[in-house]
């Protein structure tokens, strides 16, 4: 891919990188963002028919600028790791080991207590479950130690009777979808050793659940959202996503990462960098995580992650069209894991698949136009999904992959 503008400077460093012959727009949107937004550091990149078109990077390592964001920059994306737990359940799918549509507790069988036995893995992949958080406190040091934190699961009680309702598993979705990959998988790996083996090393990607601690000094810290001084912003936050509400629950696991006023501080620590948290601590770049979402589409380096089938299973929406979100209050859509297009997260259109992250990173395919984009950044904007900076790269890369189809 032919770099076609060279380096431009952004806020605290250059924008390096490249972009293929017709995808200059996502560059000019991508330096916009540095111009026009508080972006600090980020990347950018978009596969499109199979071929990488845009691989872009730039701004500051950290909030002083004390190194550029460089080629080989990681960042924690939050619950942009959401579909690379689903594409990781997918594979065991594909493999026979696995049914979306046969309970839980036949792969888990403590899964079935207080009422759990008939619901489905599909159901679970959902947010159907009512699993959005664990009985009773939980402290961090509980929730980084994958035994005890899949225990508590299999031991709560749902919220709400299974299927009658989605709510956002903000960070429990991980470790349920997680727990059944170690279950249905012949080594009994961790999902962290999974999408090693079976993702990252096949495709090339930098891309950790669990980051071994040689590469702890790539990562780009979190910056988080500013904090809120609306005070009319102050009280509806409180309402819907304050402590002992379940959007609070979810997104804190009872408080166990902090309040929501503190989120994204706990996410910078080694801690939390070296545990398993399938649900929302990937750390990875902006070029692996479009890849790996062209290899759903397609044969990437000889490996397509696999078959089309089962992708389009794992992508078509089963949470009921226009449905509030238990949780976020707000409706979200879900297939086996991926959110799919609404618009509280509208990614390119509605045959897309993939997840937000906290803050603004986003991952996606799109095979309408047989495109995969990733979007990685360590300025948090202050929401869950749909982040202006994103949106404006995404519009930017539709519009050159339908001049590029001739729509």
């Amino acid at each position: 891919m032919p770099d076609t503008d060279g380096q431009r400077h952004a806020a605290g460093g250059a924008i390096s990188g490249g972009v293929a012959a017709g995808w200059e727009p996502v560059r000019a949107a991508f330096e916009d963002n540095f111009t026009n937004t508080d972006e600090v550091g980020a990347g950018v990149a978009v596969y499109h028919r199979g071929a990488k078109v845009v691989d872009l990077w730039g701004g500051s390592f950290d909030e002083d600028d004390s190194a550029a964001y460089a080629e080989d920059t990681l960042q924690l994306v939050f619950s942009t790791t959401k579909g690379v737990a689903a594409i990781a359940l997918a594979i065991c799918v594909d493999r026979g080991l696995i049914d979306y549509a046969a309970p839980v507790a036949q792969y888990w069988p403590e899964f079935a207590a207080h009422g759990k036995a008939d619901a489905t893995v599909a159901q679970l992949l959902s947010h159907q479950c009512g699993l959005y958080t664990v009985d009773g406190p939980i402290t961090l040091a509980e929730a980084l130690d994958w035994p005890t934190v899949t225990a508590r699961l299999a031991d709560t009680a749902p919220r709400w009777p299974i299927g009658t309702g989605h709510g956002y598993h903000a960070l429990t979705y991980g470790w349920l979808a997680g727990e059944l990959v170690r279950r249905v998988d012949p080594s009994h790996r961790s999902i962290g050793a999974f999408v090693q083996e079976e993702l990252a090393r096949p495709l090339g990607l930098d891309l950790w659940i669990g980051l071994p601690e040689e590469l702890e000094s790539r990562v780009s810290p979190i910056i988080p959202m500013p904090p809120i001084t609306d005070p009319a912003i102050i009280e509806m936050a409180a309402k819907f996503i304050g402590p002992g509400t379940p959007g609070g629950d979810a997104l804190t696991l009872n408080g166990a990462f902090g309040t929501m006023g503190e989120f994204g501080t706990s996410f910078n620590s080694r801690a939390v960098h070296a545990a398993e948290i399938p649900a929302a601590n990937g750390i990875s770049d902006a070029r692996s995580l479009a890849k790996l979402y062209a290899a759903t589409l397609a044969p990437i380096d000889g490996v397509q992650l696999f078959s089309a089938e089962t992708r389009e299973r794992a992508r078509t929406t089963v949470t009921p069209v226009g449905e509030s979100d238990n949780c976020l209050i707000v409706p979200t859509a879900f297939g086996m894991g991926f959110m799919t297009s609404t618009p509280f997260s509208a990614f390119a259109g509605p045959e897309c698949f993939g997840h937000p992250g906290a803050g603004g990173s986003v991952a996606f395919a799109d095979p309408s136009r047989d495109m995969a984009f990733g979007y990685v950044m360590n300025r948090m904007a202050g929401g869950l999904a749909g982040d202006p900076r994103a949106q404006l790269l995404i519009d930017a890369g539709v519009a050159c992959a339908e001049v590029s189809d001739g729509r």
